[in-house]
């Protein structure tokens, strides 16, 4: 299966939080839904599993076979909210349970994809504690195995990273993998861009409600990116008023009296930017410095 969305918009009141996002998420990547709080990504998220619908535009639900539109079953997607709906009095077992018959699974079925993910999630030995008695960690990995537990061909994730600490950030990030090797479509919304950037096979990029970026990692990094970093070392003393007067260097940042961080036009070729540097003072060392997602996302949005 997977999914298609048009130009959707969707209003509260006076704001408009999510303002014509289209995309497309197919079996076997993933796709991450990337911004701020307010950037729209839950709104989004919720009219993709039909919670909500949109004022405008259309999501689609297709066939992997044959790209055929057809609705979304309850047994087809998994979905994880940002609001955690798992019952606090009752215990881990009780609650996927619950959860199994909701999603249409046999009580054979039901206890052995629970046994099999609460070994997974190393949680086995406190299925009989109640939720409550949980850390917040501990909760969220719950709540992640309900999302999982009738192996969905959909899962659509909100904040799935939420709670977690690092080891446990990385092994969902091990899941996610195994996931998208199954031919699963993937859609998760997140703050943690470096966690993403690592796994995503697609990345939108959202503020206040509209893009501001979306395809491939690469693809990403060029939309957004107007301006390079380059760092330089001259092999002498250079003063920074003289890397300055070179026409393609639009700021300079002095490190030392020979170590300089350059910013140019991102159309600038870096190969004829270092024959004018070679102008100032022999050049030992030359290189262009990688932005991380995070800094190029602030760039964009406060430009």
């Amino acid at each position: 299966m997977y999914i298609e969305a048009q130009s959707v918009s969707k209003e509260y009141a006076t704001v408009r939080a999510v303002d014509k996002v289209s995309l497309v998420a197919q079996g076997g990547e993933i796709l991450a839904l990337l911004g701020p709080n307010g950037a729209g990504k839950s709104s989004l998220v919720r009219m993709l599993v039909g919670l909500t619908q949109p004022d405008e535009g259309a999501i689609i639900y297709r066939s992997a076979a044959d790209g055929s539109a057809q609705s979304l079953a309850t047994e087809a997607f998994g979905y994880l909210p940002e609001d955690r709906g798992l019952y606090l009095d009752r215990t881990i077992v009780d609650n996927l349970n619950y959860i199994a018959r909701l999603r249409g699974l046999d009580k054979a079925t039901a206890k052995q994809n629970i046994e099999h993910w609460l070994a997974r999630f190393d949680l086995s030995e406190r299925a009989t504690e109640p939720m409550r008695q949980l850390s917040k960690g501990n909760q969220q990995k719950v709540q992640l195995i309900a999302t999982l537990l009738h192996n969905p061909k959909l899962v659509i994730l909100d904040e799935p990273f939420s709670g977690l600490d690092p080891v446990n950030q990385e092994f969902v990030l091990r899941v996610l993998e195994e996931l998208r090797t199954a031919g699963t479509t993937v859609i998760l919304s997140a703050h943690q861009m470096a966690l993403v950037e690592r796994m995503a096979d697609k990345l939108m990029l959202m503020n206040k409600g509209k893009v501001i970026a979306q395809g491939s990692l690469p693809q990403v990094r060029q939309q957004l990116q107007t301006q390079q970093s380059l760092m330089v070392e001259f092999s002498t003393d250079v003063d920074a008023e003289t890397v300055a007067q070179v026409p393609e260097v639009q700021a300079v940042e002095s490190l030392d009296s020979r170590n300089y961080v350059l910013q140019c036009q991102d159309s600038v070729a870096p190969e004829a930017l270092l024959v004018a540097l070679q102008g100032c003072a022999p050049v030992v060392q030359f290189s262009r410095q990688q932005h991380s997602l995070h800094e190029l996302y602030l760039q964009a949005v406060q430009s």
